[in-house]
């Protein structure tokens, strides 16, 4: 009896060991910890927005920071380079925000579409791991009133992730981003969503930067009300001069079981308002690169994959922007959304061979 009793506590001192060896090793695999448990120290901290004001204003190696599971309602701006948020888990770590374009912020102003979301990305060399990005207001219920009715909110864009101006090299890998319009705002420099789940239902990958996705889940979510088009997966608004825009290889586009067949064009051309020297109207250079190569589409995807978009000509008056005058582009899609006809344009498999990650992200090898 005696000596099973000393066996039992020799087993429990040994866990305790190995528990304690792991932990330290774990510890030793970050530089800073957040977790809204714990009590703050030097690099443990209760709030993301605390971890990375704490951080090195520029650090030439990769700064970690871990964060524990849990729902962190933080609204965030990255300025600093070489940080990596590292989730605990894709499903269990949430960074989440609930701002919207039209809506007036504490300061008195208007968000606006960029103010709007959850993380904001001006910087160089970051990255995102295991976490959820999640812009949480509530587009549904506002979605689903009248058109004339007092309650409806206007300019209900909400992003979840904004690439800025000086964002560059950015990776977001096994994560997840979750919103409805306008979820996903690229706007500037290089990034690369590898194995991400991203979830929408209008615009919601949108902008002028070069991102590559590969094996990601493109999600369309439902809708307040119906809608023709249901939405729509992406917007680009690539320079001319800019040979990749949005670039989508090995993905798969999916559904909510709300979302119709044949209602949800591939993505349509965004012509951003811009000011110039003679007047404020879309900007005529913004010719959207849109490819999806080796994707799989469910039957939501319209026949003809591709829709027009009004901009602000220089009188003020809206005009279309028609799908055929951009830069979108299919390769070996499957799945019953995969249709080939003559609105949907092929790439041969000559062109179909320059899109490689090595070509798309140029110098940079995360």
């Amino acid at each position: 009896m005696i000596f099973r009793h000393l066996c039992s506590i020799a087993v429990i001192l040994v866990a305790l060991l190995l528990t304690v060896s792991c932990t330290a090793k774990a510890t030793a695999s970050y530089d800073a910890l957040v977790d809204q448990s714990t009590n703050p120290t030097a690099n443990h901290f209760t709030s993301v927005k605390s971890a990375l004001d704490a951080a090195p204003a520029n650090s030439l190696q990769p700064y970690k920071i871990y964060i524990a599971a849990g729902n962190y309602y933080e609204k965030l701006t990255i300025t600093k380079p070489n940080i990596q948020l590292l989730g605990e888990g894709a499903k269990t770590t949430r960074i989440y925000f609930d701002a919207y374009a039209g809506q007036t912020n504490a300061e008195g102003k208007i968000w606006g579409t960029p103010g709007s979301a959850t993380v904001t990305i001006r910087t160089t060399d970051i990255q995102l791991h295991q976490l959820t990005i999640e812009n949480s207001f509530d587009f549904l219920s506002n979605d689903a009133l009248a058109t004339d009715d007092a309650k409806r909110v206007a300019n209900t864009q909400a992003v979840a992730l904004f690439l800025d101006t000086g964002s560059d090299r950015v990776l977001v890998r096994n994560a997840r981003l979750l919103g409805n319009q306008d979820t996903l705002f690229v706007n500037a420099g290089r990034s690369w969503f590898d194995k991400t789940f991203i979830a929408g239902n209008v615009d919601y990958i949108f902008g002028k930067g070069n991102a590559l996705f590969t094996e990601s889940e493109i999600h369309t979510l439902g809708r307040g009300k119906p809608n023709n088009p249901h939405g729509y997966l992406v917007a680009p608004s690539t320079q001319i001069a800019n040979e990749f825009g949005l670039t989508f290889i090995d993905c798969k586009l999916t559904r909510a079981e709300s979302v119709p067949d044949n209602s949800v064009p591939l993505g349509r051309p965004w012509h951003p308002t811009t000011q110039f020297a003679d007047g404020r109207y879309a900007d005529p250079n913004a010719i959207g690169k849109a490819v999806f190569i080796n994707t799989w589409m469910a039957a939501h995807i319209t026949l003809d994959g591709w829709y027009s978009m009004n901009g602000t000509a220089k009188d003020g008056t809206k005009v279309p922007f028609l799908p055929e005058d951009s830069r979108f582009f299919e390769f070996n899609s499957s799945g019953p959304g995969a249709v080939i006809n003559n609105k949907r344009r092929q790439l041969s498999d000559d062109e179909a061979r320059n899109y490689t990650r090595e070509k798309i992200l140029g110098d940079w090898n995360p």
